[in-house]
C-alpha cells in the first residue's frame, strides 16, 4: 500500500520533472526516483528533451545494481514501445526492481496501460495513483492532447485598465510592460505553437518567437488564422483556411500539444464561442485606452491595490502624476 514515504518521493520525482517545462514538449514532463532496499534514493532522472532519455530509464541507470530489490517511483507510465528511445518497460523489468509506483497511467495509444502489465507480468508489483493529481496538472495539456486529439489552448489577452486591446489608430504595442512581456515569452517558451488571426499579423508582423535571453529550447510554430486567405504563407509560418474546429485538428495531427493563441479580439471572440478554450491568461497594462488616438498619447496609471473577492478581483488605479 501507498504510504507518506512514497507519497515524499513521487513528489519528489514531480519536482525533477518541472526541469524540462521548456524543452521536453511536446513529449510530457516526466521525473522518476530510485530507491534501494534500504530506503536510500540511489537514482533519479527526469526527461529533458525530445530524443534524450526518459526519466526512469536514466534514474534506473543512475542506480545501477543498486535497484535491485528496490523501488522505481515514475509520475507516467513506463512506455512499451519503440520510439525514439527503447521502451522503457523493458528497462523496469531488467533493472531488477520489486515495485513501482507510477502517478498516472499513459492514455498514448502506444502505451494505454500495455507499459503496467508488461511490468506486472514481470512479477514487479505495481502501485498506481500516488501523486495523481499533481502529476495531471502538470501534464494536463499531454494529457489532454492525447485523449481528444486536440491541443491544450492557452488564451493571452492584453487589455488596458479600461478594457480596451487598442487605441483609437489600432496601435497596441506596449499596454504592458517589459516584466509582463518577459513572462509573455515565457508562455511562448511552453507553447508547440502560436497562433494569431490574419487582422494581427497584417498590421503587426509579429515575430511570435521566444526571445528570453537564457532560452535554449525550441522555438514554437508559427500559425496565422487566415479563413479568408489574405495572407501568403511565408518561411516559418502555417497559414490555415479552414474553421476554427478544423484548424485544431489539424494542428493536432502535427503533434501541437500547446497551442498559444495571441491573437486580438476577433480572434479571441472565436475561439470562446467555439468553447475550446482550455485556459485564459490575461495581462491589463497601467494605461487607459478609451478615446486616446495612439497608444503613446494614454495617460499612463500606477497599481495601488488589489483584492480578491472570491473569483472577482478588484484594481485600484491613480493618475501617474
Amino acid at each position: 500500500m501507498a504510504s507518506d514515504i512514497d507519497r515524499e518521493h513521487m513528489l519528489r520525482a514531480v519536482a525533477l520533472a518541472e526541469t524540462g517545462r521548456y524543452t521536453a514538449h511536446p513529449n510530457p514532463l516526466v521525473g522518476a526516483v530510485v530507491i534501494d532496499v534500504d530506503g536510500a534514493v540511489v537514482g533519479e532522472g527526469f526527461h529533458l528533451a525530445p530524443g534524450e532519455g526518459h526519466a526512469e530509464a536514466l534514474a534506473l541507470a543512475a542506480a545501477g545494481d543498486r535497484a535491485r530489490g528496490g523501488t522505481l517511483y515514475v509520475t507516467l507510465e513506463p512506455c512499451a514501445h519503440h520510439g525514439r528511445t527503447p521502451p522503457c518497460a523493458d528497462a523496469v523489468v531488467a533493472s531488477g526492481v520489486a515495485r513501482g509506483v507510477v502517478a498516472v497511467g499513459d492514455p498514448d495509444t502506444r502505451v494505454a496501460g500495455e507499459g503496467l502489465t508488461r511490468i506486472r507480468s514481470a512479477g514487479i508489483e505495481v502501485e498506481v495513483g500516488v501523486g495523481s493529481v499533481e502529476t495531471a496538472q502538470q501534464n494536463r495539456d499531454y494529457l489532454h492532447h492525447r485523449r481528444t486529439g486536440l491541443p491544450w489552448v492557452v488564451l493571452k489577452l492584453a487589455v488596458s485598465v479600461d478594457g480596451l486591446a487598442s487605441a483609437d489608430d489600432g496601435t497596441s504595442r506596449w499596454i504592458t510592460g517589459e516584466s509582463a512581456r518577459a513572462d509573455v515569452h515565457r508562455l511562448r517558451a511552453e507553447a508547440d505553437a502560436v497562433m494569431v488571426g490574419s487582422g494581427t499579423f497584417l498590421a503587426d508582423d509579429p515575430q511570435l518567437t521566444c526571445r528570453l535571453e537564457d532560452y535554449r529550447g525550441p522555438q514554437p510554430l508559427r500559425v496565422v488564422m487566415d479563413r479568408r486567405g489574405r495572407v501568403d504563407e511565408r518561411d516559418g509560418w502555417l497559414a490555415l483556411r479552414g474553421t476554427l474546429k478544423e484548424a485544431l485538428e489539424d494542428l493536432g495531427r502535427r503533434g501541437v500539444v500547446r497551442l498559444l493563441v495571441e491573437g486580438g479580439p476577433t480572434l479571441a471572440a472565436a475561439f470562446t464561442a467555439d468553447g475550446v478554450v482550455d485556459q485564459y491568461v490575461s495581462y491589463i497594462g497601467p494605461v487607459a485606452l478609451s478615446g486616446a488616438p495612439t497608444i503613446g498619447a494614454a495617460p499612463r496609471l500606477d497599481l495601488v491595490d488589489v483584492a480578491r473577492f472570491g473569483d472577482d478581483v478588484r484594481l485600484t488605479w491613480e493618475a501617474r502624476r
